[in-house]
């Protein structure tokens, strides 16, 4: 199922060489949850829950949002990088929308050799055609080389400043280390 907000066009970029599929950046498909899941495990040591019937709903959910976009680089079939691309319409700048990017990863054993730029331009490639006047990203990393990364991924960090209020969970649980 391919979703893109705003218009309908079906986007997926293939990569050859010699008549053999190197790479695949597209949009995550139901059933790439589990490797998603995998992926996110090293976002920041993240935990992240088993797929249960309430995670997988989830997922559906997110799938199903015309403005909710989770971009895969896949090598040979295997998830190895992705980020997420949602798209918010908006009243000012003549009704066009902007997008935000967050969860930008890539598997430890592929970093540096352009897997995570891919899916960043797949994703800019989707804020463009719905018309996106902007695209802002946000990183809790400190690490020089991941902010020149964004830097040369056409990113910059001083036109507007971010801040951020951690919301508690149900169970009473907020954030407890502030980073911005």
């Amino acid at each position: 199922m391919m979703r893109f907000c705003l218009c309908s066009f079906t986007m997926e970029l293939l990569i050859y060489r010699a008549e053999e599929i190197i790479l695949i950046i597209r949009e995550a498909k139901e059933d790439d949850l589990a490797q998603l899941v995998e992926l996110y495990k090293q976002l920041h040591d993240n935990k992240m829950p088993e797929i249960t019937p309430k995670l997988q709903e989830l997922w559906i959910e997110i799938q199903t949002d015309k403005n909710h976009h989770v971009v895969v680089c896949e090598v040979d079939a295997q998830i190895i990088s992705s980020c997420v691309l949602i798209v918010v319409p908006n009243l000012t700048h003549n009704q066009r929308p902007y997008a935000l990017i967050e969860n930008v990863i890539t598997h430890r054993q592929y970093r540096g050799r352009g897997y995570a730029t891919s899916v960043l331009n797949f994703s800019k490639e989707i804020a463009a055609k719905c018309n996106c006047y902007k695209i802002m990203l946000l990183t809790g990393a400190t690490e020089e080389r991941t902010l020149k990364f964004y830097e040369k991924a056409g990113y910059n960090k001083n036109d507007k400043t971010a801040f951020i209020q951690w919301m508690r969970s149900k169970t009473g649980s907020v954030k407890q280390e502030l980073k911005v």
